[in-house]
């Protein structure tokens, strides 16, 4: 009886624990993007014409600020505009520096010729003979290269189950083992804690040459 009542507990789980957690993240990113009607008048606001609040409305306008943001830099006034803007933000201490950290990273991460976070890689961590799950980053600076003698690559090593926060680690470029499990894999891999592996079928993303001899034994 108890075996039965556990096995029915447990596929019932399967049916709601990813559609709950999977409601729950999507109305939380729903509520963040609603405060973007807070940059509209009172007058022009959903629920000041509709005379209820409109959930979801927020994305609209967020979706459309992305667009017409990407439409106007698209031409060279705007370039020109942004780059006005920019300068103003760069004089201004401290503002500055989170400004170009975040703006670096950015454009490093959507560029569509780099190899940021398209790559997923084993490396030897915490200790030598574990492994862990990492993800491609960039090499590493000319000094390190001095210093080390070695060639160097920066990965991000994330930890589970939450996979923005984590370890940068330079690691020798022998040192690193290129898989080819897909970037969204990985990160399934990460956040299921290991129980969700990627099939044996996957993809996964064109070939870089990391490692020089495919790895240390």
């Amino acid at each position: 009886m108890l075996a039965a009542l556990r096995r029915y507990a447990i596929a019932g789980l399967l049916v709601w624990l990813p559609l709950v957690v999977t409601g729950y993240i999507i109305k939380l990113l729903v509520d963040l993007l609603d405060y973007s009607l807070l940059i509209l008048p009172e007058e022009w606001r959903p629920e000041a014409w509709l005379g209820f609040d409109l959930p979801g409305a927020g994305v609209v306008i967020a979706v459309a600020i992305v667009l017409l943001t990407g439409m106007i830099v698209a031409n060279i006034l705007g370039r020109r505009l942004i780059q006005l803007g920019e300068a103003v933000v760069r004089r201004i201490p401290l503002v500055s520096t989170i400004y170009g950290a975040v703006k670096q990273v950015t454009e490093t991460v959507f560029s569509d010729g780099g190899d940021s976070f398209r790559k997923v890689v084993l490396v030897e961590y915490p200790r030598s003979g574990a492994w862990s799950v990492a993800f491609l980053t960039g090499t590493g600076t000319r000094e390190t290269r001095e210093r080390t003698g070695e060639d160097m690559l920066t990965v991000f090593v994330p930890t589970a189950p939450n996979p923005t926060s984590g370890f940068v680690l330079l690691v020798p470029r022998e040192d690193v083992i290129e898989l080819e499990m897909s970037v969204e894999d990985g990160l399934k891999f990460v956040m299921s804690l290991g129980v969700v592996t990627p099939a044996a079928d996957s993809p996964g993303n064109a070939p870089l040459p990391v490692a020089r001899d495919g790895g240390r034994p």
